[in-house]
């Protein structure tokens, strides 16, 4: 037991370590990653897009970018994750708010409990999905008007933009791969513990 405690502790001790790091580096490429992805999509909706379609920017993208250029290594920041959550979530806020009636306090727990459930069962579990389905509900006027084009833009076109730039700023050193190297080893090892049970 006392074994396990002084275990337990070196490695506590070790966490604590490599989480007070500062790696410069490492934040100036989050920081670059970040601003160039938001920077992208809020400079396609200020020079190119008309104002009444003026929404291409939404603040779950803020969360995404969090994840995506600040915790690559996160198994919720890989790519699939990234879109999947944000596009199923997208269509179950909107579905949600189709065929719901104008209840708020119906309709925002049940969209973001939903598109969790659907996350979970697609394995694309991406938090901000959760703000992204809220969206859907809770706003008035154009993205409301969108219906179900929301899932394509600004969900799904925002997305790519923001996956693209992670997949450049994200690997510019050797310090830094995007996506994560157990991301592609888990896919294999799922694929061949398949093909055995099968």
């Amino acid at each position: 037991m006392k074994r396990n405690f002084k275990r337990t502790l070196r490695v506590s001790k070790y966490i604590i370590y490599r989480e007070t790091l500062v790696d410069y580096r490492e934040h100036f490429f989050s920081f670059l990653g970040a601003f160039f992805g938001i920077g992208i999509i809020a400079f396609i909706q200020s020079h190119y897009l008309f104002e009444n379609e003026n929404i291409f920017l939404i603040g779950s993208f803020g969360a995404s970018s969090v994840l995506i250029y600040g915790a690559i290594q996160s198994p919720l920041a890989q790519p699939r994750n990234l879109i999947g959550g944000h596009v199923i979530s997208a269509f179950a806020g909107v579905l949600v708010a189709t065929l719901l009636p104008d209840i708020i306090w119906l309709k925002a727990p049940l969209a973001v409990s939903l598109s969790i459930v659907l996350m979970q069962i697609t394995k694309t579990l991406h938090p901000p999905g959760g703000a992204t389905a809220l969206i859907a509900v809770t706003s008035s006027g154009k993205i409301a008007d969108l219906g179900f084009w929301y899932i394509l833009s600004p969900v799904l076109s925002g997305c790519l933009i923001l996956l693209t730039v992670a997949l450049i700023f994200n690997n510019l050193t050797k310090n830094r791969q995007y996506p994560a190297k157990f991301f592609w080893r888990n896919k294999i090892r799922a694929r061949k513990i398949h093909k055995i049970k099968s």
